[in-house]
């Protein structure tokens, strides 16, 4: 999640096309991890927030760095044996 996060912001003009591989691994990856799994559940808001964030600033994706970092600031927080 991080790596994708880190290609949105590294790609302000193509991340759509840059980053789809690392979203496809990510949803990938998400279904068969328990600490992902918990991740999205606890997580949801910010990241929902942060996807929202870019689809609003396609163009300028760089307004969205305060998402993912409050994104992975709450991923940050989820113990893995929670």
């Amino acid at each position: 999640m991080e790596q994708y996060g880190q290609c949105v912001a590294a790609s302000p003009a193509s991340w759509q096309q840059d980053c789809h591989q690392l979203r496809v691994r990510m949803s990938r990856c998400a279904s068969g991890h328990p600490i992902v799994q918990r991740i999205r559940q606890r997580c949801a808001e910010p990241f929902a927030a942060f996807e929202r964030c870019l689809r609003e600033n396609e163009a300028a994706v760089v307004k969205c760095s305060e998402h993912v970092n409050a994104f992975l600031l709450c991923a940050d927080r989820v113990k893995v044996s929670a």
